[in-house]
């Protein structure tokens, strides 16, 4: 009984269960007050709303295992998507496939050049990023003329595409699936995975192990570029238009749902499961929210309040695996 009791506690001191019941608790608690929550409509709802902001926390994260952090990723969202939609409205573009392939690598070659910035010119991450996100955001004010590009001007595939579902599962989900199926795999069984840990735990021993640091560094942002590139069409598809101002605010959504998922913003620290699941939270928050009737004024008070909290009850779980891990390594 006592084993039994002590495998228990064990899976339950796992940042990933504790996470999850979490967000079942707050779930239940939703459809207490609201019954048609927990609906396939409602749920599918939510899950298309924030396809993007799941995504975009997967580039998020892979920077943040690093010891870095990108305020940019919503400002390349916009240029991507800006970008991709004018390239549509001047029929330079002509179908879905080119204008995803074409805000991805866009993104990455963005990402890059923060990543080169910070490697190579040594300027702290959270300065460059907040450079660039000015930077970026002016960009897009500059290509657009300061106008924004309406559904008539967009391709009538990539708008399908985004509308569109297989096997019952809007494509947009798709591909959160499979970018998350994608992280997954690479931080847990590649060598370069590996070697992000690594430079996120300790980027001086590292460098003695014979980790190139400034390689993973721009290699990191690119990604998180890539992402982000990825994220502007998506968000472009399902709104079938492109703002200026579209996805302001998103990278503090993103960072939330990393710190949610337990991603450490010392580095070296984090899963794709936890991200997936702290994602998964903050859009379950921002749907809840309404659909109780809390008044507008106090969602994003509140909506604070229970990050806050999460992030609280995250940090306790930590220090609670270390202080374990270090008793561990003195016996």
């Amino acid at each position: 009984m006592n084993q039994s009791k002590g495998k228990l506690s064990e899976i339950l001191r796992q940042r990933e269960i504790s996470l999850l019941i979490v967000l079942i608790i707050l779930c239940a608690i939703v459809q207490f007050r609201n019954s048609s929550f927990l609906t396939v409509s409602v749920i599918n709802s939510i899950l298309k709303n924030y396809a993007y902001t799941m995504v975009l926390s997967f580039g998020m994260m892979i920077v943040l295992l690093i010891g870095g952090i990108d305020i940019s990723v919503g400002a390349t969202l916009a240029f991507c998507g800006m970008a991709g939609s004018l390239l549509m409205k001047n029929g330079i573009l002509p179908n879905c496939l080119s204008v995803y392939l074409f805000t991805t690598v866009l993104g990455f070659a963005l990402g890059a050049l923060i990543g080169l910035v910070i490697a190579k010119g040594k300027v702290i991450p959270i300065i460059a990023t907040l450079g660039f996100q000015y930077i970026y955001r002016g960009m897009t004010y500059l290509i657009s003329g300061s106008t924004w590009v309406g559904t008539a001007y967009m391709l009538q595939d990539f708008k399908d595409f985004a509308q569109g579902s297989f096997l019952g599962i809007n494509h947009l989900v798709c591909i959160t699936i499979v970018i998350f199926v994608v992280f997954f795999v690479f931080l847990k069984w590649t060598m370069f995975g590996r070697q992000i840990y690594a430079v996120g735990s300790n980027a001086e021993a590292a460098e003695i192990s014979g980790i190139k640091i400034d390689r993973i560094k721009i290699l990191v942002y690119a990604i998180c570029g890539a992402i982000a590139g990825l994220c502007g069409s998506m968000y472009t598809g399902y709104y079938a238009s492109a703002q200026n101002d579209m996805a302001t605010g998103t990278e503090m959504d993103v960072i939330a749902a990393c710190v949610i998922g337990g991603v450490s913003l010392n580095g070296g620290q984090g899963s794709a499961v936890g991200v997936l699941l702290g994602a998964i939270m903050m859009a379950v928050i921002g749907k809840s929210l309404t659909l109780i009737g809390i008044d507008a004024f106090w969602q994003q008070a509140l909506k604070g309040a229970i990050i806050l909290l999460a992030v609280v009850i995250n940090v306790l779980v930590q220090r609670g695996i270390d202080r374990r891990n270090l008793e561990g390594r003195v016996i």
